[in-house]
């Protein structure tokens, strides 16, 4: 059992949890995820990127938001609550190294899984920037930590309430055309495809990290399969990191959208029923 020692929600939707897992703590690397698996009668798995971990407390976060039925039960449990199952770390770690100038970009939650990616590439020597960027004020992520990282960080809001009102490819565009040698991004499919097209002017490399539909994360069911070139591979194994140049974008977003309608059907069911529990419906 996975203890939750800590808990914070950030905003109606978005909820971060500390779990106690010393093992996945030692073991883990930047740009890894986890499934978890809340127990009981409900066993959804649920794959997450470990947004940060504590090797001496032994300790590992998730960040996640609630869309579905088993991310709504997940975020309903509390300090000192636990879950049953929590496998990982899983996928390859990102590739740190020296490249020279990196550009960090996250989108929406894809800023806690960049966090400890674009501390990584810090910390090997090489002059980071970073941007993130949300719906609105609400939504933006560690913000505090991020510009630790870079005193100069660039935020962007869609509706402009905090920030810059851009899209982050804004900044991209502007900073990749005064040089840059890696683009990490993170975030919704749509938007780390349109990263790519910005990088594409200064052919500037992009790498991204894909949230495909995954089951087991052992890549035998074949759910998370996307085309890389000609290739097909599998994120949970081969990834969650592919060169964005080389992804099949539409094809990746239509396998997205799969069960969007059960999951918007879900997400309205578990609202209705917390509000019936708290006595405002």
């Amino acid at each position: 059992m996975y203890e939750i020692v800590d808990k914070k929600q950030h905003s109606p939707e978005v909820f971060s949890m500390e779990l106690k897992a010393p093992r996945i703590a030692k073991e883990r690397k930047a740009g890894q995820f986890v499934i978890v698996q809340i127990g009981g009668d409900y066993n959804e798995r649920i794959p997450l990127t470990i947004a940060n971990a504590d090797k001496e407390k032994g300790t590992i976060t998730i960040v996640f938001q609630t869309v579905g039925e088993a991310t709504h039960l997940l975020a309903r449990l509390n300090v000192g609550d636990s879950i049953e199952n929590v496998l990982g770390p899983l996928g390859s770690p990102t590739d740190i190294k020296y490249f020279g100038k990196v550009v960090c970009v996250g989108g929406g939650i894809g800023v806690a899984p960049l966090y400890p990616i674009a501390k990584a590439m810090k910390e090997a020597g090489n002059e980071v920037r970073v941007i993130i960027g949300a719906r609105n004020k609400s939504l933006i992520l560690e913000e505090d930590l991020m510009r630790e990282i870079d005193p100069n960080l660039i935020v962007v809001t869609d509706d402009g309430s905090y920030g810059r009102k851009a899209l982050v490819t804004e900044p991209l565009k502007e900073l990749c055309k005064e040089g840059v040698d890696q683009v990490v991004a993170i975030g919704p499919g749509i938007m780390m495809k349109f990263c790519v097209e910005a990088c594409r002017d200064t052919n500037t490399p992009c790498l991204v990290s894909l949230n495909t539909i995954m089951i087991d994360g052992t890549g035998m069911c074949g759910g998370c399969r996307v085309h890389i070139g000609n290739v097909t591979k599998f994120v949970c194994v081969d990834g969650p990191e592919f060169d964005g140049y080389q992804v099949d974008w539409d094809n990746m977003l239509k396998r997205q959208r799969t069960y969007r309608d059960i999951e918007e059907m879900r997400h309205h069911k578990c609202h209705i029923d917390l509000q019936i529990e708290e006595g405002r419906a």
